[in-house]
C-alpha cells in the first residue's frame, strides 16, 4: 500500500503492511514497533482483546500478532471474534508451546504461533509466512464435494447436511495446494515451502497439526480419513473422487 507523502516533497514509500500488534505488555508492544516500522511495515497497537476487535472494525489489517495471555478478553477469544469479522492473517504470541497449545490456537482461527522469547529473524519470517498467499493455479477448483462435505473455495466454507464450517486462511492455502495436486503423493518438504514459504522446510510435526485440523473440517470420520491421506515416510495424498 501507498503512504501519503509527508511534506517537503518527501517522496512516497511503498509498505510491507499494515500490521496491528496486540500485547498488554508495553514493552513488548514497544519493541515490535520498532522493529516492524524498521522492517518497511505500518504498525498499530492496542492493549485488549476488546480494543482489537474495535480496531478491526475501523480499518483493514493484513496481520495481526495477538498476545494469548491477556486480562479481559484473551487472545483466543479475541482470534475467534476476529476470524468473524475478518481474513487478516493471525499470528498468536504465547509462553507455552505444547501440542494442545498449538491446536487452541489453530482451533480460534490463528494462521502461525510464535513462542515467547522469540528473535527478531524468527518472527518476521513468520509474518512474511503469514501474509505469503500461493499463486491461484489455473486448474484451481471452484468447488469440489467430497462425500457428505461440499467445498466452496469462493467462500472458503465447508458444508456438511447439518452445520457449516469455515476455513481460516492457511487452512484455505493447504486445501487448495491439495487440491490443485490430487491424486499423487506430496511431500512434507514440497507442502511447507509451497504454502508458507523456504524457511518451513523442516517443520513437519507443524504441518501435521495443520493437517489435522484440515481433516476435522472436511473428513467425516477425521480418525479414519478417506480423502487427505497419510503418505508414510513422505507426505500426503490428497484422493480427490471424480467430481460431476
Amino acid at each position: 500500500m501507498d503512504l501519503p507523502s509527508r511534506g517537503g516533497g518527501e517522496a512516497i514509500r511503498m509498505s510491507a503492511g499494515l500490521i496491528l500488534v496486540v500485547d498488554d505488555d508495553p514493552q513488548i508492544s514497544r519493541v515490535m514497533r520498532t522493529t516492524l516500522t524498521a522492517s518497511g511495515y505500518e504498525v498499530q497497537d492496542v492493549r485488549s482483546g476488546e480494543q482489537a476487535l474495535e480496531e478491526m472494525r475501523q480499518g483493514k489489517y493484513d496481520l495481526i500478532l495477538l498476545d494469548v495471555n491477556m486480562p479481559g478478553m484473551g487472545g483466543l477469544q479475541a482470534c475467534r471474534e476476529i476470524r468473524l469479522i475478518s481474513e487478516a492473517a493471525i499470528i498468536m504470541l504465547t509462553v507455552r508451546n505444547t501440542e494442545r497449545d498449538k491446536v487452541e490456537a489453530l482451533d480460534a482461527g490463528a494462521d502461525d504461533y510464535v513462542t515467547k522469547p522469540f528473535s527478531t529473524p524468527e518472527l518476521l519470517a513468520r509474518i512474511r509466512a503469514a501474509l505469503r498467499r500461493i499463486t491461484t493455479l489455473e486448474n484451481e477448483p471452484q468447488r469440489i464435494v467430497l462425500g457428505k462435505a461440499e467445498i466452496d473455495f469462493q467462500s472458503r466454507r465447508v458444508q456438511f447436511p447439518d452445520r457449516v464450517l469455515r476455513l481460516t486462511p492457511k487452512e484455505f492455502d493447504l486445501l487448495r495446494y491439495l487440491s490443485t495436486h490430487a491424486n499423487r503423493p506430496i511431500s512434507h518438504r514440497e507442502l511447507l515451502q509451497a504454502v508458507w514459504g523456504p524457511d518451513y522446510g523442516d517443520e513437519v510435526e507443524y504441518l501435521r497439526v495443520f493437517i489435522n485440523q484440515l481433516r476435522k473440517k472436511v473428513e467425516e470420520d477425521p480418525a479414519r480419513p478417506r480423502f487427505i491421506l497419510t503418505e508414510p515416510w513422505v507426505g500426503y495424498r490428497f484422493a480427490l473422487p471424480t467430481q460431476d
